[in-house]
């Protein structure tokens, strides 16, 4: 009984102390109130669009590689004409969003001058499609050998991986901070080229025609109709419109606006995927050569992957080996056949990215094919670091194939030798 004014009076003090706690939770929630409320009077005020272009240098980068005051040195090495120095992305502190806007204006130089070497250096021509486009819709294109469709013998399929490189390149971030050999498919071609292949290089990447949008487009300047909607739906519009425009003030210091354009599909080509179908069924199955080999990045894995469930028959008749490097295949994801999957045991080999020496064999992932160490632990690096593996791969794969050939053809001349010896007995 005695305890009774102790815990009397321990639950009034607990009791005081939680109304105190409420009370300044919602003096201080009054508090944030009032300051979002003189935030947005704030904003209402300022013209931030206006005001924050006044701190970031304007889009209009140069158009050539001379005009950036850059060139590639003997070592195709990406180097500054004046310095000597590699390329430096952080150009003007602070101001990555502009920094990032400059490298990718470099970067499409770079696409151009690849094309370029594609074109001089490895006497490549170009092939458009659709094969049937018409003048007025946006086209694609490959680079063909003189040889690609007319080589008997062999034929090299380069497929790269997903994102801004176009034909010719394995990596953008590896042309501009390394070299050309690391970062594009020249070193491959001039090796095909030596052994005597024929050469396709496709471009899966290409897949629309990008256009400006033109004023009457744009939805800025379009009269605002009547709507229906009540007022309070209307509120809330506003409200996540106003919470869109503070968001990406946030995330850029100095936006500006930027032309707006849109993206016309490429006919057939309009993925990665659809692009290796249609090459394969315009071009690859038509080429002349019994045997043709494929080497496919990242993505491009996946493309190859994809080919195979829509023309397995044809692939497993044409196709003597596929070198993948770093590939985003997954059968299971991708639904591969049993017959398809045991054809890539057989006849591929994936050099992926991992601590382990060159070559080495790895766990497999999947029930598809071998996987092998890239000897590097970078993604973009794994073809270039597997290139003289990639060919030897090859060659032993044709060895192989040439030598089953021959002892097949040994057997046929053999039973056929001894079936006409019989019948000269039995005569």
């Amino acid at each position: 009984m005695r305890d009774e004014p102790m815990r009397s009076h321990l639950f009034s003090a607990t009791s005081a102390l939680y109304i105190l706690w409420i009370t300044m939770a919602q003096v201080a929630g009054q508090e944030d109130r009032e300051k979002t409320t003189a935030l947005k009077d704030l904003l209402s005020r300022i013209d931030l669009d206006e005001l924050m272009k006044k701190d970031e240098p304007p889009f209009t980068f140069p158009k050539t590689l001379e005009e950036f005051e850059y060139a590639f040195n003997e070592n195709g090495q990406l180097r500054h004409i004046q310095t000597g120095e590699p390329f430096v992305f952080n150009a003007r502190e602070d101001l990555h969003r502009w920094n990032q806007k400059r490298y990718e204006a470099l970067g499409e130089i770079i696409t151009k001058y690849v094309y370029e070497l594609l074109e001089k250096k490895c006497n490549l021509t170009k092939a458009f499609l659709p094969v049937d486009a018409t003048d007025d819709e946006p086209r694609s294109f490959i680079y063909l050998s003189t040889d690609a469709l007319t080589n008997p013998n062999k034929l090299l399929v380069l497929i790269q991986g997903s994102g801004v490189v176009r034909a010719g390149q394995w990596a953008r971030r590896l042309i501009i901070n390394q070299d050309l050999d690391s970062g594009t498919q020249i070193p491959f071609i001039m090796k095909a080229m030596e052994e005597d292949y024929g050469v396709m290089v496709l471009n899966p990447n290409e897949n629309y025609l990008e256009v400006e949008k033109s004023a009457k487009d744009s939805p800025i300047n379009s009269p605002a109709e009547p709507s229906d909607e009540p007022a309070e739906k209307r509120e809330r519009k506003d409200e996540q419109e106003s919470k869109k425009k503070r968001e990406f003030y946030e995330k850029y210091r100095n936006p500006q606006k930027e032309t707006e354009t849109e993206r016309i599909p490429i006919r057939e080509n309009t993925s990665s995927e659809e692009h290796v179908l249609y090459v394969w069924d315009h071009f690859v199955s038509k080429a002349a050569a019994k045997n043709v080999f494929i080497i496919a990045h990242s993505y491009g894995g996946l493309s190859f992957v994809e080919l195979m469930n829509q023309r397995e028959m044809q692939v497993k008749n044409r196709v003597c080996a596929v070198a993948l490097t770093d590939s985003a295949h997954n059968i299971w994801h991708q639904e591969t056949s049993k017959g398809t999957q045991d054809w890539m045991q057989q006849c591929c080999c994936n050099w992926v990215s991992s601590p382990e020496p060159l070559d080495t064999q790895l766990e497999p992932m999947l029930p598809d094919c071998p996987r092998v160490s890239a000897g590097t632990e970078r993604h973009e690096l794994t073809s270039w670091m597997s290139f003289e593996s990639i060919f030897r791969f090859f060659n032993e794969v044709l060895k192989t194939k040439e030598e089953e050939e021959a002892e097949e053809s040994s057997n046929v001349v053999t039973t056929r030798s001894g079936s006409l010896k019989n019948k000269h007995q039995d005569l």
